[in-house]
This record gives structure tokens, C-alpha cells and sequence, in this order.
């Protein structure tokens, strides 16, 4: 039954405080404003309810159908509900109630929600009913709260609806909190038995959202009870005993729970007599009711040394919280006793299987338990804890505490914790939306107190949070995963900042400390700090250790190695930089990191990255003025500066050449002259763009294909490709480079099908006739005349390659791909003095929708490095990257999920500031259009 007429149970307090406090019913299932009050139907404020967005799980509602029904017709009052598919009643059942349904709340005056509510979604001027989890200072939250000031938002939190009297909260989901939260702590607690080795009765519990009502969870408990009494729990752990804190709603809906078992509560001073019992009883489950005088006495300053100084803990299997916690107390237990109490645990002093379970359903990360270091999602409710090793995992059947921190419990039982909310929240909202209360002064003092902040200001005592607001912008950390050679710009870039700490994690230790202490170095005394660690991504466990204590990881590790850190951001709800290309296991991380509230920024380096946000500007311009994109044609190579381009290939690595050999084997497909064009990988030399224009005369370019072109007409919001000439990306090299490496494919050396040694010893003789100068040879093996000019370019190439001989690492390698890049790495490194290059350009063709008239527009950057300094291609990846850190860490970008830098909060802070790093581009219009790009013709040289 759904609705007010049905008062439940634990609604029933809250119900005679509101009386208490002023409030009188005029029926079983209403309250009406305080007495006194003579308003008509007219005026009240208007109602919203949101779409619930942080959690896939969350399908609670602040409000009922039937609660939304008795809003309308008491007060006439209009209510604005948006959509939603998972929220536990349907739209129809708002509609029928008489709510208007709409995705837009801004008619809203007053917005009701549960959980926290994205900055990007916060309207200014509105007054917001929520659970925030600001008043405590909450780290993560308070960039909402300062966007709540900002847009003089009023803030009521449900949290501080409380009796002035005794400090009761009066609208809470606590009791199901406790229900939810026991029903999983038991069922974790059996599979932390059978990791161990032990079947339990306990096993045949799901987890709380399995159960449609309590009352069915309650059965299952019971029926699992049953199982206890035949056949008892695991003797080798002697009695089961469970350890609960608090006295409030929350350990009561545990206890509620714990009671459908069979069980015998048992007085604190007497746990050690029952677990030392020789004859234990098994049949049944023991509960101790802890008092503060249970578990807390006068300071000494002694550490803990023996089992003798651990109070409760020897003695339970399992602690379920229900007590409130802050900084004024105490910790319960420490992650230094802890790790104490497992030593004397191993030692044999502490009996197995005690303080394997912590069930933290008040869930306050760092708080009375040290050890729960983070919140859980409910999907993957359990983590456990090594407090001697310092280590997070995930293995049931390894060392240490398991601990469940579900911050969402009572949306596991969303109905009945739905309607009890609504039930005691009714009146409030009744009183909150009477005309008088747009004055701050006439809200009921209940309210009033419950409010953090109105107008822009903090309130009372909420105006210490000044301080937590400051403070997030003191104490920052970033946690770089690699140290190659496009990380230092963006450690410098960071440094900057006297609020950022950068921890670089990397599996070449004294790599990172090298960069950590030259980048700390060059920064000044007021800059930020660095950090090095070793770091395998392999250990997931450490690297979620590291993740737990980021604001923002910036990956610059193999691109392979991504969606394993992204998948490791999700679990722990970190934000993520990346710069490179979305994959498509990337791509399937989308859902699961909005659900988790964070933003996975990808493509922001150079080619992906400056090319994405340099284009979009120009596109979002042409279609500010009613103008549409026709044709697109995108350029990007990073290349010697010319004076040092003076080698084979015309190229130079200052990294691996492992990415740009595979690269040049990527099938690839574009749009031109109004239609698609296919290039096969093994072809895609072949059939490179023989000759590039640029405004610069001076540069002899050619280009290759760059995989999947027509996909970035959606991502640019181009409209439909049909309607399109031209749609091509493209990378750029210097002329020659196409033909020569083609010629190295067909000899072989791009394989990834054999080694090396195979592949010498299938030239055999003729290897040492190409670099004696035999043409001859190795015109055969081309299938080419012996005046073709591969064959000179050729045999000079491999002169220089090969002439001095060759690593012994070429040899080990496992393809002879792979021993090509030993060797292009070894003789195509930039000398000293020497300088890189990039080179971008985009060409547009723009019809203006109105006179039909095109224009074609130009844009053009060319970048260099410094020499024996830092190199143009590290800059222009590291500094963007940087800059799309440091817009997330300002809370400056608020959509989620796996995105690219496509938007103007993204595209347009970052391009101005590259400006004033030097990095800029070159524009140039010119009325009317030519034909953007040649036919992909080769340099005709190969035989078709």
C-alpha cells in the first residue's frame, strides 16, 4: 500500500514531535501549516522533484504519489516532477496524482531531491531540499556548496530537521539504513567464511535490494535462523558474536534485523567468559549493545600492546555501527591498532574470525573506524583491509578485515523507505512552501536551523565552512601514472599551483624521482609539491590505494593500460585525464562513470586534443552565425624541425617508434567529393596524399590517412554527413617518408607474424648484397625496376640502419617490428642541439545559410621544441592535459562520464592559455573554396 493513510511504524515519533513543535493534523494522513497562519489557496510556492542522477541504485522519492496528491489538494499548490525510468513509482502515478511532468524544474521554487545534486544542474535563486553532506565539511562536496553561494541558492539539509529539544532528527531513512545495511552485513559476513574455507548458513542471504519489502528480508533472515539451530555456525570460531554501537534509529533497524535470528544478547563485561567457553554454543548468535564505557576509557598515551588493551574487539566476529561519529571524538579503532591487533591475531593471542566483518552502515569515511578509507557502491558493497601490509583488495580469500561502507542502504528497500520519508517530511514541506517563507525570517525555526545557507551566505554556525571551502583550494592532489617524456611539462604546468600535490607513479622508480626533483626544482618556493612512488599498474590494489588519495589522475601510461586505471577511478570515484584516443573499452565505461560521478576526460594532448578543441572553435563559431561546415580537413604531424629532418624517413623519435610503425598499418576511411573512401591497413602507405598544401611554402608535406574520419562528424556535431563534401583527418609527414617505410613493410620488417632472427635468416645472403649496394637484390625483393628511386632511397636507409650493425636486444625481441623500433630508436635519435616540430592545420569550407556564399578558412600552428630543452610534441601533449587538469580540479567542468574536449568550458580556457604559452594558431579566410584534398594517389611509384 502506498501513500500517507499508511503511517508506519518508525514515522509515528516523528509524527508526535511535529505536533510538539506546532504542527496539527487534520486528518490520519496530513498536517497543515503552523495555527495561526490564515493563507488561501492561493500563492503557495511551487514544488519540484528531481531526477535522481548520482547513483544508478538510488530509485528512493523524497515524495509519494499519494503525498503529492494531498500537496495539491490542501494547498493548490503546482508540482513539477521530471521523468525518470528507476524511480520506485512510475511518472504515471505523479501525472494521475496531479503533478505536470517536465524535464525542466526552473518554474520550480522549491526543489526536492535525495541525494547531492551535480553543480551543473544547480538552478540559481531556488530553495533545495536535500541530503548534501556539507555540514560536516564534507571534501568532495564543498565545490557544490560554493556554487550553492554563488547562485544564492537556499540549502535546507533533511539532516538538521531536528527536535530543538533533544536533537532528534525528524525526517531521516535511518531505521532502513539499519534494515539494508544488517541484511548485507550478513551476507558478506558468509562469504568471508567460505573465502576462508567454511560453509555457513548464513550463505543463503542476498544482499537487502534482492527483497522487495522488509518483511520478506526478514523471512529470509529467519529461514536462515532456522538453518543456525539445526546445524549451528562454524566451530572453529567459536560463538558468533556481532558488536552494535548506537542507540537511534539506525542501529534499531539493524537490531530489528539481527532479532529475526536466533540469538542472546549478552552484557560487554561478559564477552571474554563467553568466547573463551569451552563447550560454546553454536546454535544461536550472540549481540552486546555497546555503551561508550563498553569501548572507551581515560587516555594514557600507551600504545596498545597486548590483546589486554583491546576492550570489545577479541571478542566479536563483527561490528555493526549505528552511532554517530565526528572529529570531537575519539576513533574507535585506529589503522595503526588495527594492524596491531592482526599482528597479535597471526601470533596466535586473538582467537581467527574476530573483527572479520566491520558493517559501517553510518558509513563516515576515516571516522570511528580508520580503516574504512572510502564508500562502497551496492553493486560491490565489500573491500577489505590488510592493516599490517597498509593494503585495499578485493580477495575474499585473503588477509584482512572485510568492510562494507554502502553510503545509499535504504535505497535498497526503496518503497518503504520512500514512504516513510515522505510521511515525516509532509508537514515541513507544507510549511516551507507557504508564500510568507521567501523571507528568511518567517521560516519556522525548525527549518530556519536546518538551513546551511540562504542568499549567498553560510548560516550560523554552517559559516565555519568558510574554512573547508578555503581549504580545498589549499590541499589538491594529482596522481600522474608514468614519467615519460611528455610528463614534465605537465608537472611544471601543475607546480604552479601552491595548492597541487603531484604524485607520480611509475614502474622506473629513479625515472620518476629524477623528474619529481627537477620539476620541484625548477618551481618556486610557493609552487606545489611533488612526490615519487614505484608503481606496477599490474597491482591493483596498490594503485587503488593511490587512486583513494587523488582528486584527479592524469594517465600517461600505455594506452592499453587505460581503461584498467579508468575502470579503478570508477570504483573509487576519482576523475580521470587521459591523452589518448577513446577506445572502445573506454567507450563502454561511459554509464559507469556517470553513475559514479566522474568526469574521464580523453583526447586532450596534441593529436587527439589540440586539434579537437582548435576545430570546435571554429565550428561552434560558424554555427553561432547561422552558418554550416561543408567540408573538414584535419592535419597533424609531430616531425624534426626541417634542419634536423636529414635522416631516413625524414623522421626522428624521441619516444618509442612502436605507436607510429603499428599507426601505419591502420585501416582508414574518410569522406570526399560525396563519398566514402576505404583504405586497407596494408595499403594505407601506398596510397598516401603525395603532396600537402600549407600557407607555409617552405615545408614540402605529404599525408596519410588517419583511421576513422566519418565518426568525428557526430562527434562535432557537423550534422549529417551527406550533407557534406569533405570529412578527413589526416597525418602529416615530410615527403619520401610513405614510400620508404612501404618499402621496409614489404621487406618485412613490420611484421608482427615473426622475430627478427627468422626474418634475417629468410634473406640469407641477400641481406649483405643490399648493403654491399647490390640494387639488383633488392629490386627483386620489391618487385621493382632497379631505376625505380625506392631502390637508391632504399639501400641508402639501410646503409644507415644497419652499417654499424645492431643491437643484440633486436635479436630478443618478440617480432620484427618490434626489432625495427630498437633500431629506428638507436639511429634516429635526436642529436644534441637538435629540435622537434608540430605541425597542425585545418581547413574549413563554410557556406553561409542565408546568401549561399562559402568561405574557405585556414588554420595553421607550427610549434617548436627547444633545444636540449623541452621538445615541441612533449609541450603540446603535456600542457593541454595539464589544463584539462586543472579546469576539473576548479570543479570547472561538470558533465561526467567518458568525454573529449569538445565543449567551450573545456575547448576555449585551454586554447587561451596555450596562447600565452606560445602555442597559437595562424588564421587566414579567403572568399570562396577550392577542392580541399587530393585524390590518395601515392606517389605512383609501386606497381598498382
Amino acid at each position: 500500500m502506498v501513500g500517507l493513510t499508511r503511517v508506519l511504524p518508525a514515522a509515528r515519533q516523528s509524527y508526535a514531535l511535529a505536533r510538539q513543535l506546532g504542527y496539527r493534523s487534520i486528518s490520519s494522513n496530513s498536517y497543515v501549516w503552523r495555527s495561526g497562519d490564515n493563507v488561501s489557496r492561493t500563492g503557495f510556492l511551487s514544488v519540484g522533484i528531481r531526477r535522481e542522477d548520482k547513483s544508478r541504485w538510488e530509485r528512493r522519492s523524497p515524495l509519494t504519489p499519494e503525498a503529492v496528491k494531498d500537496l495539491i489538494e490542501q494547498t493548490g499548490a503546482q508540482v513539477y516532477i521530471q521523468p525518470s525510468t528507476k524511480r520506485i513509482f512510475t511518472d504515471n502515478a505523479y501525472v494521475k496524482a496531479g503533478a505536470t511532468l517536465t524535464e525542466d524544474l526552473s518554474p520550480a521554487d522549491v526543489i526536492l531531491g535525495i541525494k547531492e545534486v551535480p553543480t551543473s544542474k544547480l538552478l540559481p535563486g531556488k530553495t533545495y531540499v536535500f541530503f548534501s553532506h556539507t555540514h560536516k565539511g564534507k571534501k568532495e562536496n564543498m565545490p557544490m556548496l560554493k556554487d550553492i553561494l554563488d547562485k544564492k541558492i537556499r540549502l535546507i539539509d533533511y539532516e538538521l530537521i531536528k527536535d530543538p529539544e533533544s536533537g532528534k532528527r525528524l525526517v531521516a531513512f535511518g531505521r532502513f539504513a539499519g534494515n539494508a545495511g544488517m541484511v548485507d552485513g550478513l551476507h558478506g559476513m558468509a562469504h568471508r567464511f567460505l573465502g576462508l574455507g567454511y560453509n555457513m548458513p548464513l550463505m543463503y542471504l542476498s544482499m537487502a535490494h534482492s527483497y522487495r519489502s522488509v518483511a520478506s528480508a526478514k523471512l529470509a533472515v529467519r529461514k536462515a535462523g532456522n538453518l543456525i539451530e539445526e546445524e549451528g555456525t562454524p566451530s572453529d570460531f567459536g560463538p558468533l558474536v556481532f558488536g552494535f554501537t548506537g542507540a537511534g534509529n539506525v542501529a534499531q533497524g539493524a537490531l530489528e534485523i539481527f532479532k529475526e535470528l536466533p540469538h542472546e544478547f549478552v552484557p560487554a563485561e561478559d564477552l571474554p567468559k563467553l568466547v573463551k567457553d569451552k563447550n560454546p554454543r553454536l546454535k544461536k548468535v550472540y549481540g552486546v549493545q555497546l555503551e561508550t564505557k563498553d569501548y572507551i576509557r581515560n587516555k594514557t598515551g600507551a600504545p596498545l600492546a597486548s590483546h589486554h588493551d583491546y576492550l570489545i574487539a577479541p571478542y566479536v566476529n563483527s561490528v555493526v555501527t549505528g552511532a554517530y561519529w565526528d572529529q570531537r571524538y575519539p576513533r574507535l579503532m585506529s589503522n595503526e591498532d588495527l594492524a596491531q591487533f592482526q599482528r597479535l591475531q597471526k601470533q596466535g593471542s586473538i582467537d581467527k574470525g574476530k573483527m572479520m566483518s566491520l558493517v559501517d552502515i553510518v558509513c563516515d569515511p576515516r571516522g570511528a573506524f580508520e580503516c574504512l578509507s572510502r564508500t562502497a557502491n551496492i553493486e560491490d558493497g565489500f573491500y577489505y583491509y590488510d592493516a599490517i601490509k597498509n593494503v585495499e583488495h578485493q580477495n575474499v580469500e585473503k588477509d584482512g578485515i572485510q568492510i562494507m561502507g554502502i553510503d545509499i542502504l535504504p535505497a535498497e528497500l526503496p518503497i518503504e523507505s520512500s514512504e516513510h520519508f515522505s510521511q515525516v517530511l509532509y508537514p515541513f514541506i507544507k510549511d516551507l512552501i507557504h508564500p510568507s517563507t521567501n523571507d528568511f525570517k518567517n521560516l519556522p525555526s525548525v527549518l530556519a536551523n536546518a538551513t546551511i545557507a540562504d542568499n549567498g551566505k553560510l548560516l550560523g554556525e554552517h559559516s565555519s565552512l568558510n574554512t573547508h571551502i578555503a581549504q580545498q583550494k589549499e590541499k589538491q592532489t594529482v596522481l600522474l601514472l608514468g614519467s615519460g617524456m611528455v610528463a614534465r611539462p605537465l608537472v611544471q604546468h601543475l607546480l604552479r599551483r601552491s595548492n597541487v600535490r603531484v604524485v607520480i607513479a611509475s614502474n622506473a622508480l629513479s625515472e620518476a624521482e629524477s623528474l619529481a626533483s627537477q620539476c620541484q626544482a625548477a618551481s618556486n618556493q610557493e609552487g606545489g609539491e611533488t612526490e615519487a612512488v614505484q608503481l606496477d599498474i599490474s597491482d591493483k590494489e596498490k594503485l587503488g590505494n593511490l587512486v583513494s588519495g587523488a582528486d584527479v589522475v592524469v594517465s600517461l601510461v600505455p594506452a592499453f593500460l587505460h581503461d584498467t586505471v579508468a575502470k579503478t577511478c570508477i570504483d573509487h570515484r576519482k576523475h580521470m585525464v587521459t591523452a589518448s584516443y577513446v577506445s572502445p573499452e573506454m567507450e563502454k565505461l561511459d554509464d559507469d562513470a556517470k553513475r559514479a560521478g566522474i568526469t574521464i576526460m580523453n583526447e586532450v594532448g596534441l593529436d587527439p586534443g589540440i586539434d579537437h578543441m582548435s576545430a570546435m572553435k571554429i565550428i561552434d563559431e560558424a554555427k553561432a552565425h547561422g552558418k554550416k561546415v561543408r567540408s573538414f580537413v584535419s592535419w597533424c604531424g609531430g616531425l624534426p624541425a626541417p634542419e634536423a629532418s636529414n635522416v631516413p624517413l625524414g623522421y626522428k623519435f624521441s619516444w618509442s617508434p612502436r605507436g607510429v610503425l603499428t599507426a601505419s598499418g591502420n585501416d582508414a576511411v574518410y569522406w570526399a567529393d560525396g563519398k566514402q573512401h576505404n583504405i586497407a591497413g596494408v595499403d594505407l602507405l601506398k596510397q598516401h596524399f603525395p603532396s600537402v598544401r600549407t600557407p607555409f611554402q617552405g615545408f614540402t608535406f605529404e599525408g596519410l590517412a588517419n583511421r576513422d574520419s566519418l565518426k568525428y562528424t557526430d562527434i562535432y556535431g557537423l550534422g549529417n554527413l551527406n550533407d557534406m563534401d569533405t570529412m578527413f583527418r589526416g597525418t602529416l609527414r615530410y615527403q619520401g617518408y610513405s614510400d620508404l617505410l612501404y618499402a621496409f613493410r614489404k621487406l618485412g620488417f613490420l611484421s608482427l607474424n615473426e622475430d627478427f632472427t627468422s626474418l634475417v635468416s629468410s634473406w640469407g645472403k641477400q641481406a649483405n648484397d643490399v648493403l654491399a649496394g647490390d640494387k639488383k637484390a633488392l629490386a627483386q625483393m620489391l618487385h621493382l625496376d632497379q631505376d625505380n628511386p625506392v631502390i637508391d632511397r632504399t639501400v641508402d636507409a639501410m646503409r644507415f640502419l644497419f652499417t654499424s650493425g645492431v643491437p643484440d636486444s633486436m635479436y630478443k625481441a618478440p617480432t620484427s617490428l618490434d626489432a625495427f623500433s630498437i633500431i629506428l630508436a638507436n639511429r634516429l635519435a635526436y642529436k644534441p642541439g637538435e629540435r622537434d616540430m608540430t605541425a597542425m592545420q585545418h581547413e574549413f569550407v563554410i557556406e553561409d545559410r542565408v546568401t549561399n556564399k562559402t568561405e574557405t578558412v585556414i588554420s595553421t600552428l607550427i610549434d617548436y621544441g627547444v633545444p636540449n630543452g623541452e621538445t615541441a610534441m612533449a609541450k603540446t601533449v603535456g600542457l593541454p592535459a595539464a589544463m584539462a587538469t586543472e579546469l576539473i580540479l576548479d570543479n570547472k567542468i561538470h558533465d561526467r562520464g567518458v568525454l573529449r574536449p569538445i565543449s567551450p568550458d573545456v575547448y576555449l580556457p585551454i586554447l587561451d592559455q596555450l596562447e600565452e604559452q606560445g602555442v597559437r594558431f595562424v588564421e587566414q579566410t579567403i572568399e570562396g573554396h577550392r577542392r580541399p584534398l587530393s585524390d590518395a594517389t601515392g606517389s605512383g611509384l609501386w606497381a598498382a
